[in-house]
């Protein structure tokens, strides 16, 4: 009897250890159950075995071999492969099969991609099902194969790569066309060694259309700044309805064709988008930022007429802003760009976004240093203009110094003797090797010929008449050389002064005027002041005796 109990109570418990097995589920398992072909899984579970061989050790999805990458007693890792149908798992260990599982095979799917038109450059969202979590190796030659996009038949390699999304940069190359996402697969050679050739499981195709990238230049500026939207494709004239607006203001065109198409930020433009319309689409190309100009200082803070002053600030833009070209140095067209001081016109030497340097100009008056930009304000279909304004900028005070003369000496001197003329208000000295010609620029550049004459100097010490060197010049001191020249006058009596060594000395310093359309400019006028009268001795005149033939030195003329 208590052996029949024992034998009872043994089957008890095998039955229970049996029922718990069962509601553990197999001991071998693919881990995911679900996933892409190519894919890499895991088959975990106990008595697997070491590996021995290819041949020796297998598993197979739906009777497809597997390539093996990892095999443990414990662990297998494998690549899903690129034929095998859903179905049964097993794992194979010489004659003994072992099942793990069921896998089901899901595919790529494209849903959509965000935005359906880019430009090249740009990155691209491919929003979908299925792609996998990685996209593989990085290296393109590996056996193994890498998960690609597809553009318009070129491969491009991807930013970020989830199973539900893929970024993508759009190189510069691509082209319109469909977009599909290629994932790799590796087989086994049929003795279970690496690898067939790479397959790719495709999926479905969406297209993208590749739009002509545009270059906004400048992306920032004041009102009235010329803005060129570099690009192809615009169509060779500009059509009803297309237009190019700033923080939603339509701008000035000035030029419209198929590359290039010129406008100006209008006069109430704000920060924000630049949007290019054409052909009844809108299409944001870039940003721009609208500056105020603003003026820190004028330096000096007072000079006599011909000075250069300079306005330091930030912003003013650039000068020949006005013009219909795609670039600046093609035309001189300033518009309403000006400065004025004491609201007479001056003369534009140089004009940075950070600075200006002008000379004052011969009719200036005291009073404050303003820059003027001028800016259009276009009809609403982007013609030109319904008003052109002005943006004025006050930079600060200048006062107009005239020159003083308080001594000079000595009263008389030989020739290359230093002349000291002493006073207040003389200004800077223009050297003769500036640009100090208004024009020249403009000229060269149209081929045009220069001819500088008077016009290349702007400060003087004269000497009856006639420039002397000047050694140095401040704006309380003068020194200049008495000139070498002829101090006796030749001709028919009366026609000549017979005495040139006496006459007046005199500084002075030149500068112009714009005329009144704004273009540059009147003849140069001269502010002249007579320092006093002033006799050019005879002394340092060469020796008679240089002049006779029985020097030692002396050429024989005899022959």
């Amino acid at each position: 009897m208590n052996v029949l109990m024992s034998l009872l109570g043994s089957l008890l418990l095998s039955w229970v250890a049996i029922s718990h097995v069962e509601a553990a589920g197999p001991s071998v398992q693919v881990q995911p159950a679900t996933g892409v072909p190519g894919s890499t899984v895991t088959i975990v579970g106990k008595g697997l075995g070491p590996f021995k061989s290819t041949q020796f050790n297998r598993v197979t999805f739906g009777g497809y071999a597997a390539l093996i990458q990892r095999w443990d007693p414990d662990a297998i890792e494998v690549r899903v492969p690129s034929k095998a149908p859903s179905g049964p798992v097993e794992v194979i260990v010489g004659k003994k099969r072992i099942p793990a599982g069921t896998f089901t095979l899901v595919y790529p799917k494209i849903t959509s991609i965000q935005p359906s038109e880019i430009e090249p450059g740009h990155s691209v969202e491919l929003i979908g099902e299925h792609f996998g979590f990685t996209a593989g190796p990085r290296d393109p030659n590996t056996m193994f194969g890498v998960n690609d996009v597809v553009v318009g038949g070129l491969v491009v390699r991807p930013r970020r790569w989830k199973d539900d999304r893929i970024e993508v940069e759009i190189p510069a190359n691509a082209t319109s066309g469909d977009v599909a996402i290629r994932l790799s697969s590796s087989d086994p050679l049929p003795d279970g060694s690496c690898c067939t050739p790479v397959q790719h499981t495709i999926s479905n195709r969406m297209p993208l259309t590749l739009i002509p990238s545009v270059r906004v230049d400048p992306v920032s500026g004041p009102v009235g700044t010329k803005v060129v939207l570099f690009g192809q494709g615009f169509g060779a004239e500009r059509e009803p309805g297309d237009a190019v607006s700033f923080g939603g203001h339509p701008a000035a065109v000035a030029q419209w064709t198929d590359r290039a198409i010129v406008v100006h930020i209008p006069l109430n433009a704000e920060t924000g988008p630049v949007v290019l319309s054409r052909g009844g689409k809108d299409r944001t190309v870039g940003t721009f930022t609208v500056h105020t100009p603003k003026a820190t200082g004028v330096a000096p803070a007072g000079a006599p007429i011909g000075a250069l002053i300079r306005i330091s600030g930030e912003h003013f833009g650039a000068y020949s802003e006005s013009g219909t070209t795609p670039y600046n140095y093609m035309d001189f067209n300033t518009g309403k760009n000006r400065v004025e001081i004491g609201g007479v016109p001056a003369v534009i030497y140089r004009w940075h976004d950070d600075r200006i340097d002008v000379w004052v100009p011969f009719s200036a008056k005291s009073g404050p240093v303003v820059v003027k930009r001028g800016a259009p304000k276009p009809s609403a279909d982007g013609s030109c203009c319904v008003e052109t304004g002005i943006v004025t900028t006050e930079a600060g005070a200048f006062t107009v110094v005239v020159p003083a003369i308080e001594s000079f000496s000595p009263k008389s001197a030989g020739l290359d003797d230093v002349v000291t003329i002493k006073g207040s208000g003389f200004g800077a000295f223009i050297k003769t090797t500036e640009a100090t010609q208004p024009g020249l620029g403009e000229g060269a550049f149209k081929r045009n010929q220069i001819e500088l004459g008077e016009n290349v100097s702007r400060t003087e010490v004269l000497f009856n008449g006639i420039g002397a060197i000047v050694l140095s010049w401040t704006d309380q001191e003068i020194k200049a050389r008495v000139p070498r020249r002829h101090l006796f006058g030749v001709g028919k009596p009366g026609q000549f002064d017979t005495d040139l060594s006496t006459g007046p000395l005199i500084i002075r310093r030149g500068s112009w005027d714009l005329l009144p359309d704004g273009a540059c400019c009147t003849p140069k006028k001269w502010l002249t002041l007579e320092v006093g009268t002033f006799t050019i001795e005879a002394k340092g005149l060469p020796d008679p005796s240089y002049y006779e033939t029985n020097r030692s030195d002396a050429a024989d003329t005899t022959q």
